[in-house]
């Protein structure tokens, strides 16, 4: 068993006030299948840079291993996939890539074409392969998921779950519970690892914010009774401590002495009171630090005067002699939730596109209600830049609500005086989604909502799309999402 160490970690980026890590100290085994997780801005990428050496810190980091960092950067797209795999490893046995290659299920022929004309997909199993070719090394796997189909999302689950030594960041509940067996999570206050699969830590995580929240409301309610009865104590002293000047019955004269200890008795118990009351207040204010608030959104959707939005029937989609889907047919209808499933390039972003009225060349039949209002969640957030307030006067959206629903999704004041631009993945992406769920609309699109964003976040908005159940049309990758929200599939074969 080899140990990574991390002791009294402090970090902290060039200008700001808030340390991202603060004094953290934890160990790891070189052996671990560790999931990664936490809510988005709160430091993951930044650690695994910091594990590579990349930023300057305070506290120590010891390794016994090297570490590699997915995805690595292809300096020559263009080269052959077997040159650019050399650039990497220029030592690596082509049978051991042969056989990594297999458990991808990914042909050997792609080896022998130019990196640039590969799928998302295989670039992704192609690095994968790569970086486990070398022996002591521990990798870290940053979001290997995005922009993966169902599909290659198994695959790469499956691969996954065969090898050990390796840090894994990705907010897909059901990739993670597949190949990892510990959970370092990056908390409010805190960072912890526990043993298990994410399903295991989120399980742990609910009853631990249940018995603080149940230890919560009972230390309240002792220091409301200790409170009062301290209140009452003070007042019996103080009109005990009145006596002395004054008379006893039948007007003789009052035993200073003894009034005196009385009131001085209730003084001690008054204190002895307000002691413990402190202690509460105290124990008290332990509780809650990592309980993540999880608060309902709101959405307002216009109501369409038709019960069919739109209807598709026999659409094939063509990009001169290529078709990308075809024979196409289903309806839009009002309280529809439609998923549109399929390996990547079987059309599923071409198929968004023509419902929301681009010039998508394709036979068929298509109709549209007019007057439809549609709201367009894209996949690229590259035109994201400038204040949040410019952003909600463009778009034309109640900016109190806009930037309600971006706390509610775990940004920080602070973030409301940044630009766009210096925003992290996910944080751009829940900009897009908090700008769709303000518009008043008749049909929301979105388009890979959910790539970057944090698991909280991603239960978060599952919670507003069936307790307001929109009517919408979406790809997504992330199987928990789709199981949740879809009400019919629409499966696109290529």
């Amino acid at each position: 068993m080899s140990l990574i160490s991390v002791s009294e970690l402090t970090f902290a980026y060039e200008g700001s006030y808030d340390n991202i890590f603060e004094r953290v100290s934890f160990q790891l085994d070189t052996n671990w299948k560790l999931g990664f997780t936490g809510r988005n801005g709160r430091g993951k990428t930044t650690f695994l840079n910091l594990l590579l050496g990349k930023l300057e810190y305070n506290g120590t980091i010891t390794s016994p291993v090297s570490f590699d960092y997915f995805p690595f950067a292809v300096e020559h797209p263009e080269y052959l996939t077997y040159e650019v795999v050399n650039e990497i490893y220029p030592d690596y046995e082509h049978w051991r890539l042969q056989r990594e290659l297999s458990l991808l299920q990914l042909s050997e022929d792609v080896l022998y074409r130019p990196y640039e004309t590969l799928s998302n997909g295989e670039q992704t199993k192609i690095q994968l392969a790569t970086l486990f070719l070398k022996e002591n090394h521990f990798l870290l796997i940053d979001e290997p998921t995005n922009h993966l189909d169902l599909h290659a999302r198994q695959l790469v689950s499956e691969y996954l779950s065969r090898k050990s030594g390796f840090i894994l960041v990705s907010h897909d509940r059901a990739f993670l519970d597949h190949c990892v067996d510990h959970i370092l999570s990056i908390n409010k206050t805190n960072i912890e690892i526990q043993k298990g699969n994410f399903s295991d830590w989120w399980l742990n995580k609910q009853r631990q914010d249940q018995y603080e929240l149940n230890e919560n409301e009972k230390l309240h309610k002792d220091i409301k009774r200790l409170t009062e009865a301290s209140r009452r104590t003070g007042q019996w002293s103080h009109e005990v401590e009145k006596t002395k000047n004054g008379t006893r019955n039948s007007g003789s004269k009052v035993d200073k002495g003894y009034v005196g200890h009385k009131a001085a008795k209730m003084m001690k118990r008054s204190k002895a009171i307000e002691q413990r009351q402190q202690a509460a207040a105290e124990e008290k204010s332990k509780l809650l630090q990592n309980i993540e608030t999880s608060e309902s959104l709101k959405l307002s959707q216009l109501v369409y005067p038709k019960s069919r939005l739109a209807e598709l029937d026999h659409v094939s989609i063509n990009y001169g002699d290529q078709t990308v889907c075809q024979n196409i047919s289903f309806l839009i209808e009002q309280g529809d939730r439609i998923a549109i499933t399929g390996p990547n390039g079987s059309g599923k972003s071409s198929l968004l596109k023509l419902i929301l009225g681009e010039a998508i060349p394709f036979s068929g039949t298509f109709r549209k209600g007019s007057g439809l209002k549609i709201s367009y969640v894209s996949q690229d957030t590259s035109n994201l830049r400038g204040s949040l307030s410019d952003y909600a006067r463009e778009q034309d959206i109640d900016e109190c609500l806009f930037k309600a629903i971006l706390r509610k999704l775990d940004f920080s004041r602070l973030q409301f005086e940044k630009d766009m631009a210096w925003f992290s993945g996910g944080q751009k992406k829940k900009v897009l989604i908090a700008r769709s769920l303000c518009e008043q609309t008749h049909l929301h699109i979105w388009d890979e909502p959910l790539n970057f964003i944090d698991v909280i976040s991603r239960m978060q908005i599952e919670e507003v799309l069936l307790e307001y159940r929109p009517t919408m049309v979406f790809v997504e990758h992330d199987r928990e999402f789709t199981r949740k929200i879809a009400t019919q599939t629409v499966e696109l074969r290529g």
